[in-house]
C-alpha cells in the first residue's frame, strides 16, 4: 500500500470526493473545504492510496504581536481501515515541515485526555503534555434571542 501525503489547495478539494470511514468527524461541504482552504494560513494535508482519501492533518497558523508565529493543528483523523500505521505520524510531519516554511517556530494542539491513541502519538512524535481548561461559546443566534 503506497501512501502519498498532499498539500491541498483549492484546486485539489475534487480530492474530497472520495473518503474513508471515520477521516472527517462529519460529512464534507464542499463550500465550507473552498472557503477553508481559500483562507490565508489555513492548511491542510491528505493521506490518500490511490484515488481514497484514508487520512487528514489541519492547522491554522496564528501571528501574535508578542509570541513566536505558531501552528495550532486542529484536526487529525485517519480512517478505521488504516489505523497503526504510521500515517497520522507522517501527516503531522508534512503539516510541521510546511508549517516551517511558512514561518512557524512552534506547534500546538489539544485532545482530550481519555484519547489514549492520540495522546501516545503525540508524546512519541516529541510532543510535551500541559494541562489546561477548554472552554466553548456559542456565537450564533440562540432561539431565546
Amino acid at each position: 500500500m503506497a501512501v502519498v501525503y498532499r498539500r491541498m489547495t483549492v484546486a485539489d478539494t475534487g480530492l474530497l470526493s472520495n473518503v474513508a470511514a471515520d477521516v472527517f468527524d462529519e460529512p464534507i461541504d464542499p463550500a465550507r473545504v473552498a472557503n477553508y482552504l481559500a483562507s490565508a494560513g489555513h492548511l491542510m494535508v491528505l493521506a490518500c492510496v490511490d484515488d481514497l482519501v484514508v487520512g487528514q492533518c489541519t492547522g491554522v497558523i496564528h501571528h501574535h504581536p508578542d509570541k513566536p508565529t505558531e501552528l495550532y493543528v486542529d484536526e487529525v483523523g485517519t480512517g478505521s481501515a488504516y489505523l497503526r500505521r504510521g500515517i497520522a505520524t507522517a501527516m503531522l510531519a508534512e503539516l510541521f515541515d510546511w508549517a516551517r516554511e511558512l514561518g512557524c517556530e512552534e506547534a500546538w494542539l489539544g485532545t482530550e485526555l481519555d484519547n489514549v491513541a492520540a495522546n501516545s502519538l503525540y508524546r512519541r512524535i516529541g510532543g510535551r503534555q500541559d494541562t489546561m481548561s477548554y472552554y466553548e461559546f456559542t456565537l450564533r443566534p440562540t432561539s431565546a434571542e
